[in-house]
């Protein structure tokens, strides 16, 4: 199912996906899991299997015997020290072709092991708006849609076509239309089910080098633009870039603080009875930034929450984990050698207290392996 690739020049900063070399998708070793996780933590897998196209993909997926793990970036998923008892298989397929284009739009085609960041510099620099602002994202491309990435007022939602898949139930592979996908905050039909195996993401974008009106009033104090004006694609990119980095939220090695999964906690989402709970426990701390949803629910800070609950920035936990010294929400490997059993007892010590506090739960935005908070 799905558009077939149509000939064209070779898109500017990504590789054409018929030039990539393949990895024998049979060639499977043990392995310790921390070096593939940006948290650097996780113990070792029974099997390891490198897989460098879609078809490669599908073919270690059905040659895998339960249990089964998929992992691309590494960027949002904890690993529990004990590792993962069965078949790790990386995505390693890279490349985007175009599937159809006009005066307004391209449509492209880009597979799941594309480094994200990879993917969005070469919008900006193709004049292919609808991405800019989900700059500096570490992970995969086919990591987006399972939890519908977004950061500074764009989500991928926005502009995901379809959701190429393999049907691990069905033993087939084909194309999930967005409207079908189950988008909704941090989440869809991908991120607890693993019936689907994502091989590629279909993205519709504007053909326009001007961004869409900028929608994040951080990021509109950093253009010097008010909330609603459109800047040029690569200044946006520049200024969430920036932001990021300031943040922790850009991967460097030499900086502790990006050891993480980034933002660990989901900004709570609350009816209007729990919200109102939370004003009346709060009263004296001043109102939480909040933003309103549909149906009367409200979506709170969580960063704010954790803060005014006593973790500040840079609160270390026991075993080497901290809060990042730069972002409240992002729980990291500060020394490198740290379990996951520790950065797991400073999650717990901060959800626990946090509602005790406020009567609000937070829940995590990483995916748990083998491991529970």
């Amino acid at each position: 199912m799905g558009a077939t690739a149509i000939t064209q020049p070779k898109v500017k900063g990504v590789p054409d996906a018929s030039a990539q070399p393949t990895t024998e998708a049979d060639r499977a070793i043990p392995g310790p899991l921390a070096s593939y996780t940006t948290l650097r933590m996780g113990g070792s897998a029974e099997r390891i299997v490198a897989a460098g196209s879609a078809d490669e993909i599908v073919r270690a997926v059905r040659a895998a015997e339960e249990p089964l793990l998929i992992l691309a970036g590494g960027s949002n998923v904890v690993i529990g020290d004990s590792g993962f008892p069965g078949t790790v298989v990386l995505v390693r397929s890279r490349g985007l072709r175009v599937l159809a284009e006009d005066a307004g739009s391209v449509t492209v085609r880009v597979d799941a092991g594309e480094p994200w960041d990879d993917l969005v510099a070469a919008t900006v620099a193709n004049g292919w708006a609808g991405l800019e602002c989900l700059s500096g994202i570490p992970g995969s491309t086919g990591a987006t849609p399972i939890q519908n990435v977004g950061a500074y007022g764009q989500e991928v939602a926005e502009t995901i076509s379809g959701v190429e898949v393999y049907d691990r139930a069905e033993g087939t592979r084909y194309v999930i239309p967005a409207a079908e996908c189950g988008f909704a905050y941090r989440g869809s039909i991908f991120k607890y089910r693993d019936r689907w195996v994502v091989l590629a993401v279909d993205f519709r974008l504007a053909r326009s080098p001007i961004s869409g009106p900028v929608r994040y009033a951080e990021l509109a104090r950093v253009l010097g633009v008010e909330v609603g004006d459109q800047v040029p694609l690569a200044d946006a990119r520049a200024a969430v870039l920036r932001l990021r980095a300031g943040k922790g939220m850009v991967l460097d090695a030499s900086d502790p603080d990006t050891r993480s999964v980034g933002s660990f906690f989901t900004n709570p989402v609350l009816d209007q009875s729990t919200y109102e709970l939370l004003l009346e426990r709060a009263a004296e701390l001043g109102d939480p930034p909040a933003w309103p949803g549909v149906d009367g629910l409200v979506k709170v800070s969580a960063a704010w929450l954790i803060d005014k609950a006593g973790f500040t920035k840079g609160h270390a936990g026991a075993g080497g984990v901290t809060i990042s010294s730069k972002h409240t929400l992002a729980l990291t490997n500060h020394t490198g050698r740290a379990r996951t059993a520790d950065l797991l007892a400073l999650a717990r010590d901060i959800r626990d207290t946090v509602h005790a506090r406020f009567g609000v739960t937070l829940h995590p935005e990483p995916v748990l392996i083998n491991c529970t908070l």
